[in-house]
């Protein structure tokens, strides 16, 4: 059930909803090739990649879009390419859009729990063996992409596609973007990303090579990311316990609806 709306609440949702959107438009900008097209309440975005599932995809900017246009819409633009594609939905404004995609025969591949955290986290020890440095330079961003694309290929994506999408250094070396990297015994392991805009701190990329999990690498990654102020993230499978723990809260779903060529 979705708890009665309030102001307070409705700001909190829409200040996140901008820093996803802004996140998947960043995406798209810094990969060789990418692209982004906006206009009429639809926010389309293709990394140089093309990875479809999330990445490659669309969002509704205003939610009197009708859901029909929206599917309509998407159709067009990504069908001459051939290219698959994902409806990025926002559950607390567009299950209209839900039910018309799952009317079309259009599946959610993913639903996952967006979250926010209002609070600074308290410090805890680092764990053992482990350092966290904020990257700064080429090096740093090559090592991310490594880091993501092996961590990520645990929850499906191909681990080519990380390396890919930091390709650029301006991925990760602006002055709205923090990202982190945890060495363990001086190699780097883990890492987690934080976008600024609207007022809020979007984490995102969270991830840890499969053989350094479970010493608390993602949890110290998170909060060195998540002190940068507001934050909100969209929750993996593996990263939801994490982040409760943390003392995140879910304030919504965010589901993907994938399109395949």
């Amino acid at each position: 059930m979705q708890p009665e709306p309030s102001p307070d609440r409705e700001r909190m949702l829409e200040a996140a909803d901008l820093n996803f959107i802004e996140f998947n438009r960043h995406g798209a900008r810094t990969t060789k090739g990418g692209r982004v097209h906006e206009e009429d309440g639809l926010v389309f975005f293709m990394p140089g990649h093309r990875f479809p599932v999330g990445f490659t995809g669309v969002m509704r900017t205003d939610s009197r879009v009708a859901p029909s246009e929206a599917i309509e819409r998407a159709r067009e633009f990504f069908a001459p390419q051939g290219q698959g594609y994902t409806h990025v939905l926002m559950r607390h404004r567009d299950d209209d859009l839900a039910e018309a995609l799952e009317a079309a025969g259009v599946g959610a591949l993913s639903d996952s729990p967006g979250m926010v955290c209002d609070r600074s986290l308290s410090d805890v020890a680092t764990p053992s063996g482990v350092s966290i440095e904020r990257v700064q330079e080429a090096a740093g961003v090559r090592a991310f992409g490594d880091i993501s694309g092996t961590a990520y290929a645990s929850l499906g994506m191909p681990a080519k596609f990380g390396p890919a999408h930091f390709a650029d250094d301006a991925s990760l070396l602006q002055p709205h973007i923090t990202a982190v990297l945890a060495r363990l015994d001086g190699a780097p392991v883990g890492g987690a990303m934080c976008l600024l805009s609207h007022g809020v701190a979007g984490i995102y990329w969270v991830g840890t090579l499969p053989e350094a999990r479970g010493r608390g690498i993602a949890e110290a990654c998170t909060r060195a990311a998540t002190n940068a102020g507001f934050a909100a993230l969209q929750a993996s499978v593996m990263g939801e316990p994490i982040y409760r723990r943390m003392g995140y809260r879910e304030v919504t779903r965010y589901p993907w609806y994938v399109v395949m060529p």
